[in-house]
């Protein structure tokens, strides 16, 4: 029975693979939270990988505080850089199969059409540059991994963006949202149940792949979704970037192409509000 290890097993991925393994028993699973797997510890990593004997790594740990980040450079490198070349190394020499989740944020924002694998990265922020050079790290130390960009991720766990949105449209009367960063919300349970199909899958093809739903939205066009499926009365305004800072730049266009993962794993990719309805669900 071959190992799946799990890391970032308490983030919102973590949690929507735990919800389906039990659909795949064929499968030992391992579940590792910060404590079982430490992503800032790399001498205790090394021996917890070697403890835990994955056939099967899904890496989806990482330090994703994007405006932290700014201000915890070496902490953000270390998790997203130096842990995941650490992980990338362990499966090529123990034969195991890797997964690493990065992210849209390795792109500046400057593309008016959809990104696909082969675009030019150039990240705005600390967090989108240590994802990129984990993305790096982790081709280097094994071409055999698989990575996948996802963007705007939220499920039923965790902090996300649905999850606020629904909580400010039950508390106020009205909010603003920004509506001049356009991309496409990701579901984690979609995600994750992408990830299992690729490894149950006949073949495995190496390298970068995007993942996210379908669709072309702003956060303003996001929030109005949440608004109408949840019948919420608050009013949503829109506002430009500039009237909401943040310590770390957004990129203002991040739309992913999924052609090349819908085309080698003949994945059927939802649109974004499809997969929404179940949250209200």
């Amino acid at each position: 029975m071959k190992k799946i290890l799990v890391t970032g097993a308490t983030g919102q991925l973590g949690s929507e693979l735990s919800v389906l393994a039990p659909a795949y028993p064929q499968y030992e699973w391992v579940f590792a939270d910060r404590n079982k797997v430490t992503l800032d510890d790399l001498e205790l990593l090394q021996s917890q990988l070697e403890a835990i004997k994955p056939d099967i790594i899904f890496n989806c740990g990482a330090y994703t505080a994007v405006d932290k980040a700014e201000s915890e450079k070496d902490l953000a490198f270390k998790i997203n850089q130096q842990a995941i070349a650490l992980i990338a190394k362990y499966a090529v020499e123990n034969n195991a199969q890797l997964i690493h989740i990065s992210t849209d944020y390795v792109f500046d924002g400057s593309s008016s059409v959809a990104l696909n694998e082969e675009a030019e990265t150039n990240p705005i922020n600390v967090y989108g540059e240590s994802k990129l050079a984990g993305e790096v790290a982790c081709l280097k130390e094994n071409p055999e991994s698989i990575i996948i960009r996802t963007s705007w991720v939220y499920s039923k766990f965790g902090n996300n963006f649905v999850k606020t949105m629904q909580r400010l449209m039950q508390e106020r009367d009205e909010i603003n949202v920004v509506n001049d960063q356009i991309g496409s919300p990701t579901y984690g349970a979609d995600l994750a149940q992408a990830m299992i199909d690729i490894v149950e899958s006949s073949k495995w093809i190496s390298g970068i792949y995007n993942y996210s739903n379908e669709g072309e939205i702003s956060w303003h066009e996001f929030a109005l979704s949440i608004k109408e499926l949840g019948n919420y009365d608050c009013k949503v305004g829109g506002i430009p970037s500039s009237s909401y800072p943040t310590p770390a730049k957004r990129p203002n266009f991040s739309l992913l192409d999924k052609t090349k993962i819908k085309s080698v794993y003949s994945l059927d990719v939802p649109n974004f509000k499809d997969s929404l309805k179940k949250i209200f669900m």
